[in-house]
């Protein structure tokens, strides 16, 4: 298995961890208080950790000024999309549908970076992501207790995502330093929500039992993000993010056998039965 896809692996479920851990901290928090501590944490992690990586010459350079512009947009207004579409649909149904990034990160990635998509790529892709759209099936269908409008949420937070991924690998070819990125990146998001939030004259809501889950949701979320721009750094965008997306794979597999939300039915072997061939094609196709 090449570092690529390994660490795109790993990115994807440490993201379905924080997925489960926000929704668990959702029940007692609202989301902008959910989203501020979240960043916060990942934040506070990479600048403590800033020693043992940091350069000088990082600030200077355009992959910084890159990093920095993928922070306006990601994590903040990208989790924040993503912790509202938790509040109306769940940790599952998001998962699924934030899958389409993959589709947009392609499209991006071959306007933008010049990558090509090769037809064992898209083939891999589509498999990953209609495994990702079958992981929310039930047999009395998807329960919608959510307006129409609320897509806007998933496949926002999706879009923003795939801009971000190839943002990242643009800077990277500058400075090649993913704890960096998520240094630049965090950080600004962070300064962006915090400022709303003050500006707003909001106030955290939710108990210190709720706020450990989004802390732990930061912590795992930071976390991903970093295995994630390792694997950007090493791989293309377009082998890359498919075997991130499949993060609802992971998710339904917590949910059975962790978080006890799930249960074990032919839909989670569909799900599997889709998502780990895609992911191997897409491995194989990347190498």
């Amino acid at each position: 298995m090449s570092m690529p896809v390994l660490y795109a692996l790993i990115s994807a479920f440490l993201f379905a961890l924080t997925n489960h851990f926000q929704s668990i901290g959702l029940k007692g928090a609202d989301v902008r208080s959910g989203s501020l501590v979240n960043i916060a944490t990942g934040t506070a992690i990479y600048w403590l950790a800033a020693p043992f990586f940091l350069e000088q010459w990082y600030w200077l350079t355009w992959g910084c000024l890159c990093f920095a512009v993928v922070g306006i947009f990601r994590p903040s207004l990208s989790s924040w999309l993503a912790l509202s579409s938790i509040a109306w649909m769940g940790p599952t149904l998001t998962s699924a549908l934030t899958a389409s990034a993959p589709i947009f990160g392609a499209g991006l990635a071959i306007l933008i970076l010049g990558e090509k998509l090769t037809p064992a790529t898209a083939a891999g892709t589509l498999a990953v992501v209609a495994g990702a759209v079958v992981a929310t099936m039930r047999p009395e269908g998807v329960a919608r207790g959510w307006p129409i409008w609320a897509l806007v949420l998933p496949f926002g937070a999706a879009f923003i995502r795939a801009g971000g991924h190839v943002g990242t690998k643009l800077g990277l070819g500058d400075v090649p330093s993913a704890p960096f990125a998520v240094l630049v990146s965090n950080t600004v998001s962070l300064v962006l929500v915090a400022s709303a939030f003050l500006m707003q004259g909001q106030r955290v809501t939710g108990t210190l039992r709720d706020h450990r889950w989004f802390v732990l949701a930061g912590v795992a979320a930071g976390l991903s993000l970093h295995f994630l721009n390792s694997a950007l750094a090493a791989g293309s965008v377009v082998t890359v993010v498919p075997i991130v997306s499949a993060a609802p794979v992971f998710t339904l597999l917590l949910g059975l056998a962790v978080f006890r939300n799930e249960a074990f039915s032919a839909r989670t072997v569909a799900t599997i039965a889709l998502v780990v061939p895609g992911v191997v094609l897409v491995a194989i196709s990347g190498k």
